[in-house]
């Protein structure tokens, strides 16, 4: 709104004056929806190159990068469980070239996980479009003399302390897929954070870690390898990618799921055009043939929504994971999330 403007509404009764300034933003939004963005988008991928949530990142980037008239970059600020990249978009600039390439960890667990988080996901986000949906798999080391969960769970309890377990960081799906197989198989193994999957599944292959849950996209390529044996998946059907592995919840863990969604969200104040404009190309992305099949392959589902839908989406899983988080007794500083310990098991 410029000077003029500004200055004909001082003069009028407020009513009038509210009225009016309600007027103008309307009329500028389609503005502001059409010349948006003038300069590169910088999506923030808060783990490290390589691991799912940056895959899914780049390859929507270079699919909106076209629709929107401008570059678009991911760019990697990993640590604490993606809470580091978290919090820098949180206190980014309001204006859509700062987006934040979230998931179930940074989005749902946190709140609940860490007790002194600096950012809050239900006050400094603006959802923008859920993008894929997908479970994990429990996968052991191949020396490990385990092919089921009943037989892990009979050699943790034999080997108290003794079996670790890798995940890609303090807060993430992976470390609270372990912490409830604990809790519910009540048997103790130790959880070792990394900075990252990659990070976790070099541990792993080398056999300084024995076991992980890790995301589908990440595991079953070393699955089918043979550098990894698949115990099982985590969600409550077998995933199409590995028909022949069995839940948790129907291999005697009844009850157990946990899954691994990812989406975008922006500042919160953002303005709604924005909001929409991204939503639209992304949603548009997501849905394209090549996107979605190269998403399948990974055991991914395409996502998929407006804003309000994705709100409400991450609402429901901030309780349900909130509930998960209590019922694995997992509480988390936030100065050790993601800090692999220097001891190794022997």
């Amino acid at each position: 709104m410029n000077a003029s403007a500004l200055k004909r509404i001082s003069g009028m009764t407020p009513v009038v004056a509210i009225a009016l300034a309600a007027a103008c933003i309307a009329a500028a939004s389609p503005a502001l929806s059409q010349s948006y963005p003038t300069r590169t988008v910088r999506i923030v991928v808060p783990f490290p190159p390589g691991a799912g949530t940056d895959v899914v990142a780049r390859a929507v980037a270079g699919k909106i990068a076209p629709m929107l008239g401008q570059s678009v970059i991911a760019e990697n600020r990993p640590g604490a469980g993606g809470t580091v990249g978290s919090e820098h978009v949180a206190n980014a600039p309001k204006d859509g070239y700062t987006i934040l390439m979230g998931n179930t960890s940074t989005l749902a667990i946190a709140p609940a996980l860490y007790s002194r988080l600096r950012y809050d996901p239900r006050r400094d986000f603006a959802p923008v479009a859920l993008v894929t949906t997908t479970e994990n798999v429990m996968v052991v080391h191949p020396s490990l003399p385990a092919r089921t969960v009943k037989d892990l769970i009979a050699l943790a309890r034999k080997r108290p302390g003794q079996i670790f377990y890798g995940s890609s960081g303090s807060g993430t799906t992976s470390h609270l897929g372990g912490a409830l197989f604990k809790s519910m198989a009540k048997i103790d193994i130790v959880h070792v954070p990394y900075k990252g999957s990659p990070l976790a599944l070099t541990d792993l292959l080398a056999g300084q870690t024995q076991m992980s849950v890790t995301s589908l996209s990440s595991g079953t390529p070393l699955i089918a390898a043979g550098r990894l044996r698949a115990i099982a998946t985590t969600g409550l059907k077998r995933n199409a990618l590995l028909p022949d592995v069995p839940t948790i919840d129907e291999s005697g863990l009844k009850g157990y799921e946990t899954n691994l969604w990812q989406g975008f969200v922006v500042p919160a104040g953002t303005p709604q055009p924005i909001v929409d404009r991204l939503n639209a190309v992304m949603v548009e992305a997501v849905r394209s043939p090549d996107i979605s099949s190269a998403f399948a392959k990974r055991g991914m589902v395409s996502g998929g929504s407006n804003a309000a839908e994705f709100a409400a989406f991450i609402k429901r899983e901030q309780a349900k994971w909130a509930d998960i988080v209590e019922r694995a007794g997992a509480r988390v500083e936030l100065r050790e999330a993601g800090v692999p310990p220097r001891a190794r098991p022997p």
